[in-house]
């Protein structure tokens, strides 16, 4: 029998051959089997295609729809598959950009199918929906044109990549808002960070001018109670003396601890490293402590041995210096002892005193700033407390370690370890022997010149004590006019009035003279390392203001005894 859905002409068993009775009768068991199962496998594309979640249509590339599924009429937003053919009898009444119309025709020419062409629809009133399409040709007979689409609605995905594509602007406009402000604020932090070193560079220059200011009185009144202290006096006369030499030698020590705890702090002082022996450095030690702890009653001694070390000798003679001047401090009878120890490829380098001990318990906390022990009243303070601070910026300024062991009640023992000498071989030093005895000079002519006439009645009443004949100039034209032929030794300010320094000023006397080995020592309240290092390369000596008579007395005997003038 011929079924509706048959083509025109014949019915499907006239197209097998089979439409006479008998062949029917013959062959009917295995053909109602074969029709069964073809009728199935329709059945169930037929229900995979209406019941599909995605939209699938059939159209012709040159005409408008042939076939659609439910999936794709919801999608649409019609009510039904009829209303959507019926609405799409044109491809272009789909499409909603006609150039997406185009671009897909001309890629389907081209590869022959399409996967994951995204584009809009027209649905329902109007409405668009945003989908990604897959085309594959379908023949059939003479039009090649026909081809069956798949069709996933992709409107959440769309809407999730325009609500990304907002988020990402208007994250990107909150960077950019948020990079103005950081900008301002760094130009805010810029200006108050060039106000700060403004400051800063206000505060050194202050701190300089003021320590300059502050030393040169300070410089003139310790030379005059030098003077005082070696005279014939009074036990009353003598006594208010020394209580003037010890205040200034206290407001001393004091100026130059905040001056050097600001340099530290602000990276003002550049180790300089080399290789130098123990023996030169002890025998300075020992000639600036010995008579302060003479005038104490205290024994000092020294123990240093033949060690040549490596590193920057001002600094580490800094170092002891502070572990000597607390040590002859605080004890009150006893002795004072300054000895090394070697260990491996270093050697320590001790201060002993018989001391009060330090308890267990305060062995860190007095490297503190301000920090002293037993100092709750204001009559046991002794200095501000700013010596350890200094020793330990330096040590950490030069890679060294610092050891504290004390015994209370009995005494304590500073120390600081330093790396023995490398390199080159060096000879071996002498030992320092004890320091020297004070002693008087033979007339020897010195010249001094400053700025400063109080210094100059200071200086000129300490070293003509001394047994030095003293000649006094303020500038380089009484000087020439004090000493019409060179001296034994030059005494200079560094900074003088006009545009000459010290340096130059030795030059200049020096050519005059025709005396380029003239000893020459410069005598400064600037302790820049920039200036030292200026002195130290023209191979002139240096002394710091508030000069101390002692160091000046030990460098001039050094100098005056190597000419063989003493």
């Amino acid at each position: 029998m011929k079924k509706p859905t048959d083509p025109d002409g014949f019915s499907v068993s006239e197209l097998l051959g089979l439409g006479s009775h008998s062949a029917r009768k013959s062959y009917y068991p295995e053909l109602t089997a074969r029709m069964a199962e073809l009728e199935n496998e329709r059945n169930r594309y037929k229900w995979l295609f209406e019941n599909a979640l995605h939209g699938i249509f059939q159209a012709s590339m040159s005409g408008g729809l042939r076939a659609a599924n439910p999936a794709l009429a919801s999608m649409l937003g019609d009510a039904s598959v009829a209303e959507t053919l019926k609405r799409c009898t044109t491809l272009e009444a789909l499409f909603v950009d006609p150039c997406d119309l185009q671009r897909l025709r001309r890629r389907l020419a081209r590869e022959g199918r399409v996967a994951g062409f995204t584009t809009r629809l027209r649905g329902r009133q109007g409405h668009e929906v945003a989908v990604s399409m897959t085309l594959l040709p379908k023949p059939n007979g003479g039009e090649a044109s026909l081809v069956e689409a798949f069709v996933a609605d992709i409107t959440e995905r769309e809407r999730a990549r325009r609500r990304l594509e907002e988020l990402n602007a208007e994250l990107e406009a909150r960077v950019q808002a948020r990079t103005r402000e950081l900008e301002a604020l760094n130009a805010e932090l810029r200006d108050a960070r060039d106000a700060a070193e403004q400051a800063n560079r206000s505060k050194d220059r202050y701190l300089a001018a003021a320590s300059h200011d502050l030393l040169q009185p300070m410089n003139a009144a310790r030379l005059m109670v030098a003077t005082l202290q070696e005279r014939p006096l009074a036990p009353a006369e003598a006594e208010l003396a020394r209580s003037i030499h010890l205040s200034l030698e206290g407001a001393e020590e004091l100026l130059t601890d905040l001056l050097d705890i600001a340099r530290l702090d602000h990276d003002r002082i550049q180790p300089q490293l080399d290789d130098f022996c123990l023996g030169e450095l002890a025998s300075q030690l020992m000639a600036e402590y010995a008579p302060r702890a003479r005038e104490k009653g205290l024994s000092v001694r020294q123990a240093v041995g033949r060690w040549r070390v490596n590193s920057d000798f001002r600094l580490l003679g800094r170092v002891l210096r502070n572990f000597l001047s607390n040590a002859c401090r605080y004890t009150e009878s006893g002795r004072v002892l300054l000895g090394t120890r070697r260990r491996g490829e270093a050697v320590w380098l001790e201060v002993w005193d018989t001391g009060p001990g330090i308890p267990p318990d305060q062995r860190r906390v007095i490297f503190h700033e301000f920090h002293q022990l037993g100092a709750s009243r204001a009559r046991d303070r002794q200095g501000v407390g700013l010596g350890l601070a200094i020793v330990e910026r330096i040590v950490t300024r030069l890679g060294l370690e610092v050891r504290v062991d004390s015994w209370p009640g009995q005494g304590s023992c500073f120390a600081v370890r330093v790396p023995l000498a490398r390199g080159r071989p060096l000879p071996p030093c002498e030992p320092p022997g004890p320091a020297p005895p004070p002693v008087r000079f033979a007339g020897q002519p010195v010249l001094v010149i400053d700025n400063e006439p109080s210094i100059l009645v200071g200086m000129g009443q300490l070293l003509r004590g001394w047994g030095l004949d003293c000649h006094l100039a303020l500038d380089v034209e009484e000087a020439l006019e004090a000493c019409p032929e060179a001296p034994a030794a030059l005494l200079v300010d560094l900074h003088l009035d006009g545009p000459d320094t010290g340096d130059a000023l030795v030059e200049r006397l020096r050519a005059h003279w025709r005396a380029p080995a003239l000893p020459a020592v410069v005598i400064t309240a600037d302790r820049s390392d920039a200036w030292r290092q200026r002195l130290r390369d023209a191979g002139l000596h240096v002394l710091n203001k508030p000069l101390r008579p002692g160091k000046l007395r030990v460098l001039l005997h050094g100098l005056l005894t190597h000419d063989g003038l003493a």
